[in-house]
């Protein structure tokens, strides 16, 4: 067997205090009989490393006796590591798991630290560690490998003794054979060649596969490179080699025998050959043990058992072996013991095979346990989890003992898959479990030709223990049991084990089916049987790893889950759900593909058993749920994506293909949506009326201000869409079942809140008809002679409070900040539906998931496109009524602003100050920089895609303003045919200002506006006589001298208008034609002057300056009326 931790441990400590101790870093050493260089009497294994170094750093004389005192203290504190950052000690266990520490006083412990012989240091107790505390659990790739139950030793060899030999029976065996050659040299000529053992072994391995590279199939190098991996002293090795070649040269023959081997060293081999006593006293005790193991254990020849137990007993008696006993005395016990193992190597093989021996079944247990040294020594001692390079050759070599250890093929490949598993248990190479299979195929797919060898293969007996009782088996078959346990303690919770390193599980699944399943019969035998023979044994086998891993994943995390919950602040089961949740996604990633190929139903199997733990805890807790509470937000989600999530796991494994008894199991679901859905209506409920409410409080405390230069939009919108988003957010965020009529009261939130905002900012706009001037009565052009007493023609209209106090709060910077709202609120209408539906579609598209495929054939094919059908209608109903209703609010807005600019901000600019008095001292040019302004504020603050439709409602007002100086400008206004080319060209300078060059509107855009104006200039342009003749013939249109004016359904030609033509047409033969006709006075009668002066501040840009708002405008801004300030400032200067 390989050495455990604890004794390789020791055998590094022992040669590192060795070499130290040999290379002169000790200047003298002192033991209890006094000065002497020399310590080959000390027990290196009870004398402190660390006082040794002290003495080595400091000089000073290394004493023996206060190194193993100081051993001694060491030993009872734990052991420390001492560094610049502090001082560190290890625990044998965790201290944050271990709770709080006692409240009694631990009883005082005894231990007996006398020295003993180093032969027993394994019954001694470890200094290192804690005899009365429990060991902590062990790591996955370090947990023990059920032993093979061979018989044990009676001589206490140790691993290291059983290494030693193995390396001289591979030595005499290469020797023996004769077919290779091996060279001896003086230890000088090998220091001259190579570094000492201890810096050799420190070599990197690019540098050792170079060395080894150039002496590749040369035996003496291979040899070289085995005895470094088997650790052997060089100078052992030397008289070792030149004994066994004497030897060989005497003896004339192919096959060696064991005890041979060591009688040989023993009559060759003195204490002289040794560096010190103690190598020599334990090599000596090694051989008479190998002696008596191999002697003493024939049952028949119990007197000569006996005897050869005296002889060897005083050849392990130092003091009588080399002290007492002559030279001839020594060789006459050795003579003796020879005659016994000539008896036994010429008694009759018991199977007949060719080069059997009486030791192949006498000595079993010792000749397996030696080849498993041989076979040990093919890992790199630097990397034990890779073979040399060397390893094929070696092996060649090692085959050689196989005539000495009783090993044929299938042997060999049993043992080398053994130690190939072992070393991978130890190391966790993946590569090592794949050789391990290869070797375990090899022995499953051998032939058994051979009776005789079959015979000899299943005397080797070992003994084991299973179901709970010892068991006789074969060495094969013990070599099989103690893998498959080792496999089946892992795939039993191989979501532990091979959560970290998913590769190795299929490695491990398929090694353990290779070697089948066993069963023990009446007698104790033990029979294992192929598991492509079983029927059903397989899917049973199979069925207990899920089942069992399973469960003890529950429980693993069952177990912890509270504290953990703690930790993150989450609800137990919710918790619970989260991690089972990722167990199940292992499964299905991870394990189900690998055990799909044997057992498909597995999926199904893992997933009813972790649906039935978990549901086990989560039914008490549905029962008690009465309303949305932070409890229920947090256990419902996870528990309810557990399910699906095990649903899916379930449905794997209930294929086409799949036809057992597993999938005939019903999956009963949680039924979660049941108990969350009228809970979460009810909470939509209350949502809505909490929304409106607040949406109601945040609009009333709307000032109209913009947030900031980037958002230009008023900040009870964006609170609104928070609060709608955050309830949207809120509910989907549940990922709980839900139906149609969530989704309708979730929209019945969004439409009522949104359009009680709309009403509401709308419902703020007064009439547009309030902005208009009151319209002067109908006068005749006439010039006073002389100067009378003018009366006031127009009497102002007083408006309501209430429209007043509105009209104040509906300055132009307002009215943007509305229009920008109402955008923002298009826009993000859109955004909001798109993803409404996105986190319905993914709702609905897991709930799909949990159905059967059935269920699903049906849903895909009537009820789901019902479904789709009512949402689309849904939303169409619901969110383009608010787009609709946004677009009018901004259409109505719009058209606001544009009067409002024209009609209200620029009234005394100009409808009161054009044409007053005279044309061509009142032209539109003096008002045109007034425009401009106006255009560059509402264009640089207004958002870039309502600039355009806030623009031409400017227009659009404007020309009706252009005709209301025409038609409704009072007494005061009278034109000549002369005067028709000039207000021509005004009308074009208008048009001009507001097409910019082609930065701004379209001029067909403006055409169409100013189109009445030009019919209305046209009409002036005519003569007298012909627009009378189109009033008589639109007269009977009128019933009676009254006016007629509507503001906004004008009709070219209509009698209203041809009336006003006339009545502002400087012409006698107009004035007598009304005067005649119509009575109406003359305008020189009145007096239309406004109230106030008409060159008061500018309302508009005194509201801006009001406000205290800095606009900073964008180029386009900048130059939209770059051109109209141009041709300004050319007709300034002509």
């Amino acid at each position: 067997m390989e050495p455990s931790l604890l004794e390789r441990y020791r055998r590094d400590r022992r040669q590192l205090l060795s070499f130290i101790l040999s290379s002169g870093l000790i200047k003298d050493t002192r033991t209890p009989g006094g000065s002497s260089t020399s310590v080959s009497d000390a027990d290196l294994d009870f004398i402190s490393a660390n006082h040794v170094l002290e003495c080595a750093q400091s000089g000073e004389v290394l004493d023996i006796s206060r190194a193993a005192k100081k051993y001694h203290e060491e030993s009872a504190r734990p052991i420390m590591i001492c560094s610049k950052s502090g001082d560190s000690f290890f625990c044998l266990s965790d201290p944050k798991s271990v709770g709080s520490p006692p409240r009694h006083v631990p009883p005082s412990i005894e231990v007996n630290q006398t020295r003993t012989h180093a032969s027993h240091l394994s019954n001694l107790p470890d200094p290192f560690l804690d005899q009365n505390v429990a060991a902590p659990s062990k790591p996955l790739h370090t947990a023990t490998i059920p032993l093979l139950g061979l018989p044990s030793l009676n001589t206490g060899l140790s691993d290291d003794d059983l290494r030693e030999t193995a390396y001289e029976i591979l030595l005499a065996s290469v020797i023996f054979s004769g077919t290779t050659s091996i060279e001896v040299c003086a230890t000088e000529d090998r220091r001259k060649e190579k570094s000492s053992k201890f810096l050799s072994g420190l070599k990197n391995k690019r540098d050792k596969k170079n060395l080894q590279s150039q002496f590749a199939g040369q035996p003496t190098e291979l040899i070289d490179i085995i005895r470094a991996q088997m650790q052997i002293s060089e100078a052992v090795d030397l008289c070792t080699r030149r004994r066994l070649m004497k030897f060989a040269a005497a003896k004339k023959c192919e096959q060696i025998e064991i005890p041979q081997i060591s009688l040989e060293l023993l009559n060759g081999m003195s204490k002289a050959d040794f560096s010190n006593e103690k190598s020599y006293t334990q090599w000596k005790k090694r051989q008479a043990n190998i002696l008596e193991e191999l002697l003493c254990n024939a049952k028949s020849i119990t007197s000569e058992q006996q005897i050869i137990g005296r002889l060897l007993a005083k050849v392990k008696n130092s003091k009588e072996w080399d002290i007492n006993m002559s030279s001839s005395e020594r060789a006459e016990v050795l003579s003796a013991i020879n005659k016994t193992v000539l008896m036994l190597s010429s008694a009759p093989a018991q199977f007949g095979i060719h080069c059997e021996t009486y030791y192949w079944s006498a000595c079993y247990h010792l000749l397996v346990r030696l080849y498993e040294k041989l076979l040990f020594g093919l890992f790199d001692i630097l990397e034990e989890g890779q073979l040399i390079d060397e390893a094929e050759e070696v092996l060649k070599l090692i085959k050689l003992t196989w005539s000495t250890l009783g090993i044929n093929q299938k042997l060999h490949d049993a043992l080398f898959g053994w130690v190939l598993f072992q070393q991978f248990v130890r190391m966790d190479e993946a590569v090592l479990l794949d050789y391990a299979i290869l070797e375990v195929q090899k022995v499953l797919s051998a032939e058994t030709d051979n009776e005789k060898e079959e015979m000899y293969m299943n005397a080797l007996v070992c003994s084991i223990i299973c179901n709970g009782k010892e068991t006789k088996s074969s060495l094969i078959q013990a070599i099989f049991f103690s893998m498959s346990m080792w496999c089946e303690s892992r795939l039993q919770d191989y979501h532990l084990h091979f959560c970290q390193n998913p590769g190795l599980f299929r490695k491990v699944l398929t090694l353990a089916l290779a070697i089948g399943s066993y069963t023990d019969n009446e007698f104790g035998e033990m029979k294992f049987t192929r598991i492509d023979a079983l029927d059903g044994t397989a899917v049973r086998k199979l069925k207990t790893y899920v089942e069992k891993s399973a469960n003890a994943a529950y429980w693993r995390v069952a177990n912890s889950i509270d504290l953990e919950s703690t930790i993150e602040r989450n609800h137990p089961l919710a918790q619970l759900a989260n991690e089972l949740r990722s167990v199940a996604h292992r499964e299905i990633n991870v394990f189900w593909p690998v055990l799909y190929q044997w057992y498909p139903e597995a999926g199904t199997v893992s997933a009813i058993c972790l649906h039935q733990l978990y549901g086990e805890r989560l039914m008490p807790f549905l029962k008690g749920i009465s309303s949305l509470t932070e409890d229920v937000k947090l256990v419902l989600p996870a528990a309810n994506m557990l399910d699906n999530d095990l649903f899916r796991l379930y449905s794997s494994g209930c294929g086409e293909n799949s036809c057992h008894t597993s999938c005939n199991l019903k999956f009963h679901q949680y039924q979660v949506g049941e108990v969350s859905k009228p809970i979460i209506l009810d909470w939509i409920i209350t949502q809505h009326s909490r929304i409106l409410e607040w949406t109601g409080r945040v609009f009333d405390m709307e000032n109209w201000e913009p947030l900031s230069l980037q958002q230009k939009q008023a900040a009870s919108a964006i609170e609104v869409f928070r609060i709608i988003e955050e309830t949207v957010d809120q509910l989907f965020g549940l990922s709980l079942p839900m139906d149609i009529a969530h989704l309708k009261a979730l929209v019945s939130i969004v439409f009522h809140t949104l359009d009680i905002y709309l009403l509401k900012l709308v419902d703020q706009i007064v009439e547009k008809r309030h902005l208009y001037p009151s319209v002067p009565s109908l006068t005749r052009y006439e010039e006073a002679v002389f100067p009378v007493m003018k009366r006031k023609l127009v009497d102002c209209v007083i408006l309501e409070r209430e429209v007043i106090d509105k009209m104040k709060a509906l300055s132009t910077t307002t009215l943007c900040i509305r229009l920008n709202t109402l955008r923002y609120i298009q826009k993000h209408v859109d955004t909001l539906e798109e993803g409404i539906r996105k986190s319905w579609s993914l709702l609905h598209r897991g709930e799909n998931q949990t159905h059967s495929k059935e269920e699903l054939v049906d849903v895909s094919g009537g009820f789901d496109c019902i479904i789709n059908k009512s949402v689309d209608e849904l939303f169409v109903a619901n969110f383009d009524s608010i787009k609709d209703t946004a677009a009018d609010a901004i259409r109505k807005i719009s058209d606001f602003t544009g009067a409002r600019v024209v009609f209200w901000d620029l009234r005394h600019l100009f409808l009161y100050r054009l044409y007053r008095g005279s044309v061509e001292g009142a032209r539109l040019e003096t008002i045109l920089p007034h425009f401009d302004t106006v255009l560059n504020q509402i264009c640089g603050f207004i958002d870039d895609s309502l600039r355009d439709v806030v623009v031409l409602s400017i227009c659009r007002a404007s020309m009706e303003g252009f005709v209301w100086v025409l038609l409704d400008g009072g007494p005061s206004r009278a034109f000549s045919v002369s005067d028709i080319t000039l207000m021509e060209d005004d009308l074009n300078m208008l048009k001009d200002l507001f097409v910019a060059d082609g930065e701004g509107l379209p001029r067909s855009l403006v055409e169409k506006e100013a189109n009445f104006a030009h019919q209305v200039l046209n009409l002036f342009s005519l003569q007298t006589e012909s627009v009378i003749k189109m009033l008589m013939a639109a007269s009977k249109q009128i019933s009676a001298l009254q006016d007629t004016h509507q503001e906004g359904f004008r009709c070219f030609g209509d009698a209203d208008i041809l009336i006003r033509v006339l009545c502002h047409k400087k012409d006698k033969e107009a004035t007598k034609f009304l005067k005649r006709q119509y009575k109406l006075p003359a305008s020189s009668e009145y007096d239309d002057a406004p109230s106030g002066e008409l060159n008061s501040k500018f309302p508009l840009k005194a509201d801006f300056v009001a406000r205290g708002i800095s606009f900073r405008l964008d180029e386009n801004g900048n130059r939209s009326f770059r051109s109209i300030k141009h041709k300004l400032k050319e007709m300034q200067l002509v």
